[in-house]
């Protein structure tokens, strides 16, 4: 008898490479969750859950979030839901992490966007937001009407601390330096797909193509 199996998933990619869209038309089209370690880390601390607290304790001495804390709260969450495929976002960001992840459950594939960080840093760079509103505008695809100012309020517009080219520049190289060791990881498990490119929308179909051929490989292996 063949078991069916859901699909096991993580993707990576830098600030600004698309890793959020691509993450949100994976997860509608072939209905996976979508867990996102920034959105649990933050929901958890709004809650003063007991692993909320603890993050929070970190967080407020300016102390990097323990391997096993953030894995422990990955870990809880995924047991909640293993009826059903998952897309993991932000997690693992070390090999620590990944290893923890790797005794509980079989990742099946790892999905890496591979955009060149020129490309990035032009992408983020661009980017104007409206503070109270959150609307956010981009100079060379999405500009306000009138240059720094919002279309709806007439307020001025803002650069965040994170889109500033030095602070770009430090965000992409502490990523590349973090996260190099959990690809190689994958890598060598076999697990890991590279997409390469610089627009998610021509990035995008050859997402889609391959869990298209993905997901029925799946079903011919035992849960």
């Amino acid at each position: 008898m063949v078991l069916q199996r859901v699909i096991r998933a993580v993707i990576m990619g830098p600030p600004g490479s698309g890793k959020g869209t691509v993450s949100a038309r994976i997860t509608k089209t072939f209905g996976l969750n979508h867990i996102s370690s920034g959105d649990l880390l933050r929901s958890n601390i709004k809650e003063k859950t007991e692993l909320g607290l603890l993050m929070k304790s970190c967080i407020d001495q300016g102390q990097l979030v323990p391997d096993g804390i953030i894995s422990r709260l990955i870990l809880n969450d995924l047991r909640t839901i293993d009826h059903g495929g998952w897309l993991l976002d932000g997690f693992p960001r070390t090999v620590s992490q990944a290893e923890a992840l790797d005794q509980v459950y079989v990742v099946d594939t790892v999905i890496n966007l591979n955009v060149p960080f020129q490309t990035i840093k032009e992408r983020l760079t661009s980017r104007w937001t409206h503070i109270p509103s959150g609307r956010v505008y981009n100079t060379d695809f999405n500009p306000p009407k009138v240059p720094g100012i919002d279309d709806v309020t007439g307020d001025a517009l803002v650069q965040r601390d994170d889109d500033r080219p030095e602070t770009v520049t430090r965000r992409l190289k502490a990523y590349e330096n973090q996260t190099e060791p959990v690809l190689e990881y994958y890598r060598s498990k076999g697990v890991l797909e590279t997409f390469s490119g610089t627009e998610t929308n021509k990035i995008w179909p050859h997402v889609e193509a391959f869990f298209h051929k993905k997901i029925p490989s799946l079903s011919q292996r035992a849960a």
